[in-house]
């Protein structure tokens, strides 16, 4: 139950902040129309998550719930995503690391299309 509060904490923690970053960047780096906050908070959240997660395999302590699973969950899930992705690579699982990304990146813009969509009618 602990961790789950750990989980709760921080991914209001990571969801805030990325609302602030992302905003905060945006309008510092205003490139056109490439959504530069977005793209900060993706980099950092996975940078964050490497980190998190090399300091953790080797001391284990319940903040990491608090900061890999809730902080970096609710400041970006392209961390967790790109997380993922390493470890298939690591472990050899080339196949299903390529049918992943590939199926993550097709499904979720068809996702985002259908829901717009249905959210009209």
């Amino acid at each position: 139950m602990k961790a789950i509060l750990y989980i709760f904490l921080g991914g209001g923690l990571g969801s805030v902040l990325r609302f602030l970053m992302s905003n905060y960047t945006q309008k510092l780096w205003n490139i056109n129309s490439f959504p530069m906050g977005t793209f900060v908070v993706n980099l950092l959240g996975c940078f964050l998550i490497g980190l998190f997660t090399s300091y953790f395999m080797k001391f284990d302590n319940p903040l990491k719930f608090l900061l890999i699973a809730g902080f970096c969950g609710g400041f970006t899930t392209f961390s967790t995503f790109s997380a993922e992705n390493v470890s298939l690579w690591q472990s050899g699982n080339y196949g299903i690391l390529a049918l992943y990304i590939l199926l993550s990146i097709i499904f979720g813009i068809f996702a985002v299309y259908l829901g717009l969509n249905l959210s009209k009618n």
